[in-house]
């Protein structure tokens, strides 16, 4: 039996980002290597420094597409951007202690395990897909809410019905309402 059309494009969004999670994954190495490069004796910092600022530029710019493309499937370590962010420059980097350096590499480290987590996870969903299991793709998790408010807007809602229901109570109980009323009129 083929495949339908929908398990289809389902395959063809899984094998897009299997891809860019790749692409994602190789410049993220390339980032390590220019960084564990910079204190070799002999090598031409400027020309590390302006390979490292590009690599940096596309890194940022690929991991929103990226996250918002993986959706539920997005499992990269939180502290990724930070790390990209952090690193300003390769100068400003060495110039710290070795301490420093050290707990920047360890970062980096969890932050490929990360990627390198989130591309297996996209490789076995692939290949089920393949096989005809149904999967979802770059969807958020479906918790049956119907998708449901933010932390924000409940906290306002419950204001609002708070306030509301004051309101009803002080103006349908004759003796709060007058209670208002008096201290409301010796204000003024």
């Amino acid at each position: 039996m083929g495949l339908s059309k929908k398990q289809q494009k389902t395959i063809e969004q899984l094998d897009k980002n299997v891809q860019m999670c790749r692409e994602f994954l190789n410049d993220w190495l390339l980032f390590n290597q220019i960084l564990s490069a910079y204190p070799s004796p002999g090598v031409n910092k400027a020309q590390l420094e302006s390979q490292f600022l590009k690599i940096k530029s596309k890194l940022a710019r690929e991991h929103q597409v990226l996250r918002e493309s993986l959706g539920a499937d997005y499992k990269f370590d939180p502290n990724m951007m930070n790390i990209i962010s952090g690193a300003t420059n390769l100068e400003s980097i060495y110039s710290q202690s070795e301490v420093a350096v050290k707990k920047l590499s360890n970062e980096w480290h969890r932050a490929f395990i990360s990627i390198n987590e989130t591309l297996g996870i996209l490789e076995d969903k692939k290949a089920r897909a393949e096989m005809g299991e149904k999967v979802t793709v770059g969807m958020a998790v479906d918790t049956g809410g119907g998708g449901g408010l933010s932390p924000t807007a409940k906290r306002n809602l419950i204001i609002v019905v708070i306030v509301a229901a004051i309101i009803g109570v002080m103006a349908g109980v004759p003796q709060i309402r007058d209670v208002y009323v008096n201290a409301f009129q010796q204000l003024f």
